[in-house]
């Protein structure tokens, strides 16, 4: 088949080989001194035996950004979803206590638009520099009369390592422990079919809004506010300090994400009242007229992640968070219990 062929059926192997060779100086910024030299090969490489690690276990984690990314799309704005999309991956990672080492990307779209998937790239690198590791392959699939010509979907793949003797999976968790939540200033990249639909349904505002009276940013602008990337900052905590276990606030908000750290026979208690919820939280509550309870399934509601730690370690910890620009406090303590997560209101 000729290759004018193949473009008449909506595919560009021109466009193809642009967006190869915009990405590769985006992947070079995120070299780390492991990966091999192989860029345009079919598979990447990574020397884990160049790094200090005595005896690795490896880490797996995958994620995308959910709908989002229609956000991005109605306003023509790609810059920051590639962050989100690194954050909710790697921050997986480090709930175990794993360096994020490289990361891989998938890119779907309906018409191959290399200005997009560069910005698309463009914002997966930065997060992965400010994550400490490699942006290392990816795959951009071009998928004519299955997507729309401006439909684009984004995954990613992280793999990190930890010392086999230093992986967190909760097991130490004890009664007495304090909960420290650190926090998330905005919606991160969860919940957004029911945020579009509160916006842009049922309250009939446009993205070019004012995100509520007297605030300084348009509402587009706020919902796409990039996720906080919390990995690097863990990884310090986890130096010198003691934690028993580590949660990524994600779908499923706290109720779900914390009970999945818990022992059998303990329960987290949660007080709302110990922190300040952003302001957009109230503001989907109160246009979607939306359920307290319902709220902390589907959103953060201000708690990006949380770290479950001996009463002796708190101050340390909260001392070390601080000095790495992660505002954090203690939200609960562990009770006895059931694996449930109370929140006190």
């Amino acid at each position: 088949m000729k290759n004018d062929d193949y473009l008449s059926s909506g595919v560009s192997l021109d466009a193809a080989q642009q967006v190869v060779k915009q990405i590769k100086p985006f992947s070079l910024r995120t070299r780390r001194p492991e990966v091999v030299d192989n860029f345009g090969g079919f598979a990447a490489m990574f020397d884990l035996g160049l790094s200090s690690y005595k005896d690795p276990l490896l880490v797996s984690s995958t994620d995308g950004v959910g709908t989002k990314s229609e956000i991005a799309k109605m306003l023509g704005r790609y810059e920051t979803i590639g962050n989100d999309l690194v954050a909710m991956c790697v921050d997986d990672l480090v709930c175990v206590g794993a360096e994020p080492l490289f990361f891989l990307d998938y890119i779907s779209v309906g018409c191959l638009k290399p200005k997009l998937v560069e910005s698309l790239i463009e914002g997966i690198a930065e997060g992965c520099v400010e994550a400490g590791c490699s942006l290392i392959g990816g795959e951009t699939a071009e998928h004519p009369g299955v997507m729309e010509d401006d439909s684009f979907d984004l995954a990613g793949f992280s793999v990190g390592a930890v010392e086999r003797n230093k992986v967190i999976d909760g097991s130490n968790v004890e009664l007495g422990d304090q909960i420290i939540g650190i926090e998330s200033p905005n919606l991160r990249s969860n919940g957004f079919s029911l945020v579009r639909k509160v916006f842009l349904e049922i309250a009939g505002k446009s993205l070019n809004d004012s995100a509520w009276k007297g605030s300084e940013s348009t509402l587009g602008e706020k919902l796409l506010e990039p996720s906080v990337i919390y990995a690097p900052t863990i990884l310090n905590v986890l130096k010198e300090n003691e934690v028993h276990a580590i949660a990524h606030i994600t779908g499923g908000g706290l109720p779900e994400n914390v009970s999945r750290v818990l022992g059998k026979s303990f329960n987290a208690v949660i007080h709302q009242s110990s922190w300040e919820t952003p302001r957009i939280f109230s503001e989907i509550q109160t246009l979607g007229s939306i359920d307290i309870d319902e709220m902390f399934r589907v959103f953060n509601m201000g708690i990006g992640m949380i770290l479950i730690v001996p009463p002796n370690s708190t101050d340390q910890v909260l001392e070390e968070l601080t000095k790495h620009k992660k505002p954090a406090c203690v939200i609960g303590e562990i009770v006895e219990g059931s694996c449930q997560v109370e929140i006190l209101r």
